[in-house]
């Protein structure tokens, strides 16, 4: 809460920085852009924006222990006291509509090497009434015993579709997840399978939104298994301040990237495992000209 004052008042300093970071998104004023996200990350998804050419967006994002439950509660602050997964990133602006991005999760030690392409962009006139981007990953475990090095690698990728309405925003994502070695390594896992996720965002003030985020593994295993698998699912609030997007949130996921949290969560609401979180995203431009004064 203390987090959001300081940010409401970060926003009456710095009006313009902000307007400056939604520039730096990509947008083609001749057909008049909709941003229907102001970054691109939520809670859990990528979202269909990328940043312009030449900018770079320098991400961290962080997952803190269990609130309540058998693992948290007083003992560790209600989870602060501990850290379930740390992402650090950053995503360049290769061209306007294409974004390659670098990263890496604590959980699993994994490296991910990311591009994102943005397909078509919805226009305010609705001669494009939709926003698509196509985004890839793929990512290495760098750390444990492998039998070989193609056994470190996963891969994902999506297709991600949104509308915005009005201070309404909703994307849906179909994937594809690919892990060499399947996550977790035990019988009967498959080493691949399909996803969906759906996000929205409602806009409440001129720098304020609310935000959900789900997902959903399309895998027989994690249906059925008795290990208790459970969809990732969180919401929370996004402010924007001074150059920076920031949303805090709650969600049952302890992990960041897309690879982890589709093929391993197990956390549940009803158990107490539902963790705070924060994303923090700062876009750099080096088109050199000055964008924030």
């Amino acid at each position: 809460m203390a987090l959001l004052i300081a940010g409401t008042g970060l926003m009456a300093q710095n009006g313009g920085s902000t307007d400056d970071l939604l520039k730096s998104l990509n947008t083609d004023s001749t057909k008049h852009p909709v941003v229907s996200f102001r970054s691109t990350r939520l809670i859990l998804s990528q979202t269909p924006e990328t940043v312009r050419k030449n900018n770079l967006n320098f991400l961290v994002i962080h997952r803190f222990g269990d609130f309540s439950g058998d693992n948290g509660g007083g003992q560790i602050f209600y989870g602060l006291d501990a850290v379930a997964d740390v992402y650090i990133g950053f995503e360049y602006g290769l061209t306007n509509n294409l974004n390659i991005d670098l990263g890496r999760s604590t959980i699993g030690r994994l490296v991910n090497m990311d591009l994102k392409y943005s397909l078509l962009q919805q226009t305010t006139d609705n001669s494009m009434p939709v926003s698509l981007s196509l985004f890839g990953k793929a990512a290495v475990h760098t750390y444990g015993v492998y039998s070989s090095f193609g056994d470190r690698m996963s891969y994902f990728g999506e297709a991600i579709l949104s509308k915005q309405l009005s201070g309404f925003s909703i994307q849906v994502a179909p994937g594809y997840v690919q892990d060499n070695l399947a996550n977790p390594n035990v019988a009967g896992n498959e080493n691949g399978f399909f996803s969906l996720s759906a996000a929205a965002r409602l806009k409440v003030s001129k720098h304020m939104a609310l935000v959900v985020d789900y997902a959903h593994p399309f895998s027989s295993f994690r249906q059925n298994s008795a290990l208790g698998f459970s969809d990732p699912f969180g919401f929370g609030i996004e402010v924007e301040t001074g150059g920076h997007v920031f949303t805090l949130n709650i969600t049952n996921s302890r992990a960041v990237d897309e690879i982890n949290y589709l093929s391993n969560t197990l956390s549940k609401y009803s158990e107490g495992q539902y963790r705070i979180g924060f994303t923090i995203s700062r876009i750099f431009d080096f088109n050199h000209k000055s964008t924030y004064k």
